[in-house]
């Protein structure tokens, strides 16, 4: 026998030369063996596991070298036989998941191999893998096929050979033999009903893939989520060969996470000194307000003291329009309920059938009939808008259109921004789950790629799917409609008739427009049973973002407005014309509120005719109740409950609140959604009704209006108010 050595053979032994072996080079050799005969080797062995091996021959040929230490278990050598039979009957009962099948990289082939060996041993570290892996549960038919298994202990893995655990959330779509009639029922329930049906490719970041099974795999950090791909659907591919059903696996490269080293980027800590030092500013504010110590007034536009009484305020102005504060209120609260149902399906739930069966019923409108409670705001910007603008023509003669333009900006920039830096560079790092890359880290993604168009306020044209701050779309439809407001109160001031003909032939093709592109493209606006994920992005991309879709309630707000300046406020109305106001309002509110539960039962099929009378109609008749309310309520011509509550002073604390209860939201609720590890069961009043979540939005609203949003507009009020006053007159009032 030869070993090779600096290109040269050299005889380190032959058959005939063992027999000179000394014996005591013999036991030297042998006694490298344990106790146990598990592993041991012969000399022979020894020598044939050397052969071709090249070494340096001044660490000499049989020196006693370490072994390479791994970490297997210690208890194996002496109960192999037993755990070789545990884990025989244990993977044939629960077959254990192998990262290496398939056409896998050579690396993740290797770690692969090594994770099985160790299993077959029972070591810690890959029992844990293995046990971290999603399981086939009880409940499938009652919906409980999402499985995440568990995320905290594989990324925790550390095993040998530098094996570190990489926890994958697999998307798996099944579809069946539609010919099979008896896997037919079984695939529905197992799908829970299809309240959503969506498609693998399906963004998912924003609405859920309710009819995609998630499942949590644990493997090796050395395989790409291409390789826990293919070897998911080799495996399964196997499986379901020759069955009825057919199963299409994809992994995404950002569900696909480690543990990595707690390193927070430099952008992350910039941004949070910027908000650390808004909080500073506020603090060194309140003190300069509270011991009257002169200062400018830009700095005391942050105090916190002045800002918290300016908060909870009950204070009216004489301009004030009281019931405004109450439809801001109701829908606000509405709206939040209504997005809280939508975060609710991303999250898997051990009984998600008999869930969806729960919330198949008429009653469900509450939440389906989200697209509504937006067509009040847009209204009540027209309004006061158009208020505002008619009070300065009538004081004044004239608009500063660019004043209003950098009002506006000044009122809206600061906080949006804001909360886009804390979504972008802070959130992302404040939490982990199974789902957290995508609702949380893919998102932040997004608005670091696409922040400039919210800026310019037109994001809403880029698509649903690609859009930074998604839920902020409506800030883009109320900015463009809020440009084109001064030539639409200036044609209806000038020119009440033409004005009037014109603003309703926009309305009315605004309403033509939502019917006839709702018809034509299959949308709905509706959130109906077992609507897809696609049609609500089409809906949204196609009709709902778009400014020319939602000019009719705009235009109503432009009257009313209108109306309220032309009205004395103690303008009395005919009995009969109150009368019929109220029943013909009360009758459009039913309609549109109620008039498509049906389109919310499980049994549901879609028609494009409902589709296309909802998104037509249904914005003008729930806003009509609340324009109705609004211009009794303000000629005095109502002292009903509805005027009474709508005009209850607390809603003047909402108001100031609703923009940042509009902005926080949606972050609070996916916040929750990315940190979910495991299967719940679902109970409704005690999952919509989150109180701990609900209180959180209170708490960073008050936070986001105290210390951005009311600095800002006081740093508004104050520049446009020195800009239209007298220097002289600036003056006197810094003097007082």
């Amino acid at each position: 026998m030869k070993f090779s050595h600096a290109g040269k053979s050299v005889d380190v032994l032959t058959s005939s030369s063992l027999n000179t072996l000394e014996e005591d080079e013999i036991l030297r050799v042998l006694s490298r063996n344990k106790t146990s005969s598990t592993n041991n080797f012969t000399l022979i062995e020894l020598i044939g596991s050397l052969r071709n091996d090249t070494f340096e021959t001044s660490k000499g040929a049989w020196r006693t070298e370490k072994l390479q230490v791994r970490q297997t278990n210690p208890f194996y050598d002496e109960f192999s036989e037993d755990i070789d039979r545990e884990a025989r009957m244990l993977f044939q009962i629960l077959p254990a998941y192998n990262p290496g099948v398939g056409r896998v990289s050579p690396q993740c082939k290797r770690h692969a191999d090594i994770f099985q060996q160790e299993l077959a041993k029972f070591s810690l570290w890959a029992l844990k893998m293995y046990d971290a892996t999603a399981k086939i549960p009880s409940g499938l038919l009652n919906g409980n096929a999402n499985q995440f298994g568990d995320f905290d202990e594989c990324i925790g893995i550390q095993g040998s050979d530098g094996i570190q655990g990489q926890y994958c959330l697999a998307y798996l779509q099944l579809s069946i033999d539609e010919s099979r009639l008896d896997l037919t029922h079984l695939h529905r329930l197992v799908h829970s009903h299809y309240a959503f049906r969506s498609n693998i490719t399906d963004p998912g970041h924003r609405v859920p893939r309710f009819s995609i099974i998630n499942w949590g795999v644990c493997t090796p950090a050395a395989c790409s989520y291409k390789d826990v791909e293919t070897s998911i659907q080799d495996i399964l591919t196997r499986y379901t060969s020759q069955t009825g059903l057919k199963v299409r696996v994809k992994v995404n490269k950002e569900m696909c996470q480690v543990k990595g080293e707690e390193f927070v980027p430099k952008e992350t800590m910039f941004v949070s000194l910027i908000f650390m030092a808004i909080f500073a500013l506020s603090i060194i504010a309140a003190c300069y307000d509270h011991y009257k110590i002169p200062a400018s007034q830009l700095l005391l536009s942050f105090s916190l003291k002045r800002n918290i009484k300016r908060l909870v305020s009950l204070d009216r102005s004489e301009t004030d329009i009281a019931t405004l504060h109450g439809v801001r209120a109701v829908n606000a609260i509405m709206l939040v309920l209504a997005h809280k149902s939508m975060a609710l399906f991303f999250n898997p739930y051990t009984n998600r059938t008999e869930m969806s069966e729960y919330l198949g019923k008429p009653w469900t409108v509450i939440g389906r009939a989200a697209s509504l409670y937006t067509d009040p705001f847009i209204m009540i910007s027209g309004l006061l808008t158009s208020y505002s603008f008619i009070g300065k023509l009538k004081k004044t003669g004239s608009l500063d259109i660019k004043d209003e333009y950098l009002s506006r900006l000044i009122r809206l920039v600061p906080a949006l921004a804001s909360l886009m830096l804390f979504c972008t560079y802070i959130l992302p790092y404040l939490g982990s789950g199974p789902q957290w890359n995508l609702v949380v880290t893919e998102h932040a993604n997004i608005c670091k790629r696409s922040w400039w168009r919210n800026f310019l306020f037109i994001h809403n044209y880029f698509g649903f799917e690609s859009m930074c701050l998604t839920h902020t779309h409506h800030l883009g439809i109320d900015t463009q409609l809020f440009i084109l407001s001064p030539i639409m109160v200036l044609l209806l001031y000038k020119s009440p008739k033409t004005g009037t003909v014109v603003l309703a032939i926009c309305a009315l093709y605004s309403t033509a427009l939502r019917y006839f592109v709702t018809y034509y493209k299959q949308l709905n606006n509706y959130v109906f049973f077992g609507t897809s994920i696609k049609q609500l992005f089409d809906t949204a991309n196609f009709s709902y973002t778009l400014p020319s879709h939602r000019l009719t309630v705009y235009i109503i707000g432009i009257f009313m407005g209108y109306l309220l300046r032309r009205l004395p406020r103690d303008y009395k109305i005919n009995k009969i014309i109150l009368y019929i106001g109220w029943i013909l309002c009360t009758i459009m509110f039913c309609c549109a509120f109620f008039g498509p539960a049906r389109m919310g039962s499980i049994d549901y099929v879609y028609n494009p005719i409902d589709a296309a009378m909802y998104n037509a109609f249904a914005p003008i008749g729930w806003c009509a109740i609340f324009a109705w309310v609004t211009l009794m309520n303000h000629t005095r011509n109502a002292n009903d409950w509805f005027s009474k509550f709508l005009s209850w002073k607390g809603f003047l604390i909402t108001t100031r609140l609703s923009y940042a209860i509009y902005l926080t939201q949606f972050p609070i609720y996916f916040y929750n959604v990315g940190r979910t590890r495991s299967a719940e069961h679902f109970e409704f009043f005690r999952m919509q009704l989150n109180l701990s979540e609900y209180l959180w939005i209170i708490l960073l609203s008050v936070t986001l209006t105290l210390l951005v949003d009311m600095p800002f507009q006081n740093i508004k009020n104050y520049l446009m108010k020195k800009s239209s006053v007298p220097d002289a007159t600036v003056k006197s009032l810094k003097q007082q």
